[in-house]
């Protein structure tokens, strides 16, 4: 345990339980219905309301080998060759060898994709894939769907929830196993201000941290809150360099801000070409899938060719879809572009890339665990093994199926007991000095500029530098006899939450000599295998520093030493 935590005033209030699950979306409402099913007394903490969860902005599917002609075996080979070198292969083939039945169960809580005329699952392709395996539901509005259902289940179940709540800290008892989280409810309820959730099982299921940087496919509550708690409390993370910048999002101007439209992959997977101002199509004779290749590959050829022609995006042209299609297999993206004063049915739709997934995260093994006891990471705030360098497209939701199933599971098994916090967080040694909220503004364009799609050493470099000024002014204003300190708040915690995740970002990448899948140093270009087919996991010591160790293979250490 480091012994850190966030300022904030101590818990006014406290509920017990066996399980606390923190997240509603496909990871945290899947491993909540199957904890409850076990038995076990589960309260579910999410940061707005319950169907806010990141997995509803979902366009594109659920990829699983479930179409004739398709096997695990290919969606494992898939897999493997997008996330270049760094992907744990048993964590992928457990992916792919329960993910049909996972999607069937899915199914069966209630989800409904779309069909074919026979009634069989539509099955589309996107990015990496060389088949059609991307289940989807509503065209384009497979996230929404999904979230719809499992919300349904679990006020069907009549799961303990509490909403518009920010996860600030994990407790632990006096033998440094979880006991809890500490967590601040906003507005009025049953609950409000500071309290604690009290229990020997937490689930991390808080989705991203897209908002380190200034444009971005996630939502404005993706801040970075597990990973950040996990650093607080002592857990590694893994391969946190390698951010998804997600090709073709529907470009809104140079100094557009926070959450950007998402144009799904399936728009490629169904024919359209990427094109210059020109319209011409510069994806043909780069790689053998041209417009599906994996989504690294295509965001450093359309970043390449904004450099080349100096513009600041490029096209994506799918007129020949006719109105028709459009309207029928991807509404929810043509009335985002309409809303914007684009219409794809008779022009080419402006792209660029925009911070889209975390392919590392709080690093766990095969049943979520995570270096902590007790403490459990699931979806894109986790790092399996899965995505490797780079998530190939659709393997996110599927992810956060499998291995939630796999947490529920190990912690019925275990059914370990309740026990009682050593401490009252806010009476630490080590309260973390909170950042104003303006500067949430600041780390964003310093991870933009410094730590995007195109980085180098200088530029790295230039971005810890920056990050590490904030951070030491925050902790000047601390030790202030007279302080102007941060008042303790959602944006306060959150702005320091970012800044925390951004410092362990840079760390990483700066580390990282070499380009591979998403991460990509314009002064190392090539993949160098035989020094950097490993993984990098970082830790935060007690003096808030973070501690970057190179594993000597590519394979994953166990996050517990008896394993």
């Amino acid at each position: 345990m480091t012994g850190i935590r966030l300022t904030a005033p101590a818990p006014g209030w406290a509920i017990d339980a066996d399980v606390v699950v923190v997240g509603s979306g496909v990871a945290g409402l899947t491993t909540a219905l199957r904890c409850a099913a076990a038995g076990l007394d589960t309260v579910v903490v999410t940061k707005a309301r319950l169907d806010d969860g990141s997995t509803r902005w979902a366009q594109g599917g659920i990829a699983a080998a479930l179409g004739e002609g398709d096997t695990p075996e290919q969606h494992l080979a898939d897999t493997l060759v997008a996330g270049a070198g760094l992907c744990d292969e048993e964590a992928v083939r457990t992916l792919v060898t329960e993910g049909p039945d996972a999607v069937r169960r899915l199914i069966t809580t209630g989800a409904h994709f779309d069909t074919t005329d026979s009634g069989d699952i539509a099955l589309t392709r996107e990015g990496g894939h060389h088949r059609r395996r991307i289940a989807h539901a509503g065209g384009d509005a497979t996230g929404a769907e999904i979230s719809r259902a499992l919300v349904e289940a679990v006020r069907a179940a009549a799961l303990r929830i509490i909403e518009n709540a920010l996860v600030l800290d994990l407790l632990t008892d006096a033998e440094g196993r979880t006991a809890g989280v500490s967590l601040h409810v906003m507005g009025e309820g049953q609950h409000d201000g500071v309290g604690a959730v009290r229990a020997p099982s937490v689930v991390l299921a808080t989705g991203g941290m897209g908002q380190v940087f200034s444009a971005t496919t996630n939502p404005s509550v993706s801040t970075g809150d597990g990973v950040a708690l996990a650093l607080r409390a002592g857990a590694e993370v893994s391969d946190l360099e390698f951010v998804q910048f997600h090709p073709t999002v529907l470009f809104l101007g140079a100094d557009s801000e926070g959450q950007q439209p998402l144009v799904s992959e399936a728009v490629r997977g169904e024919g359209a070409h990427l094109v210059d101002a020109s319209g011409t199509r510069f994806m043909v004779g780069q790689h053998e899938l041209a417009e599906l290749a994996p989504r690294d590959i295509v965001a450093k050829a359309i970043t390449r060719q904004m450099h080349e022609h100096g513009t600041e995006h490029m096209y994506l042209d799918a007129r020949h879809f006719g109105a028709r299609m459009w309207e029928q297999r991807f509404p929810t993206i043509l009335a985002a572009c309409r809303a914007h004063g684009i219409d794809p049915v008779t022009e080419p739709i402006p792209v660029a890339p925009a911070a889209h997934y975390a392919s590392g995260g709080i690093r766990t093994d095969l049943r979520g665990r995570t270096t902590v006891p007790g403490l459990y990471a699931c979806g894109e705030v986790a790092c399996t093994g899965v995505h490797g360098a780079n998530r190939l497209a659709s393997n996110s939701l599927l992810e956060g199926l499998v291995f939630a199933e796999r947490i529920a599971a190990d912690i019925a098994e275990t059914r370990p007991p309740r026990t009682e916090p050593a401490e009252a967080p806010g009476a630490a040694d080590a309260p973390v000095p909170l950042l104003a909220p303006e500067a949430r503004t600041a780390i964003q364009r310093t991870m933009t500029r410094g730590a995007g799609v195109l980085r180098s050493a200088a530029s790295l470099a230039a971005a810890a530098e920056e990050l590490e000024a904030l951070h030491r002014s925050a902790a000047a204003d601390a030790d202030d006899p007279d302080p102007k300190v941060a008042v303790p708040g959602v944006d306060t915690w959150e702005a320091t939450n970012l800044l925390l995740v951004s410092r362990v970002l840079v760390a990483a990448a700066r580390e990282r000599e070499e380009t591979r899948g998403c991460h990509w140093r314009e002064d190392r270009p090539d993949r160098d295998d035989a020094h950097w087919r490993r993984h990098l996991v970082v830790r935060i010591a007690a003096d808030r520093t973070p501690v970057v160790h190179r594993t000597e293979t590519a394979a994953f250490p166990p996050v517990r030493p008896s394993d």
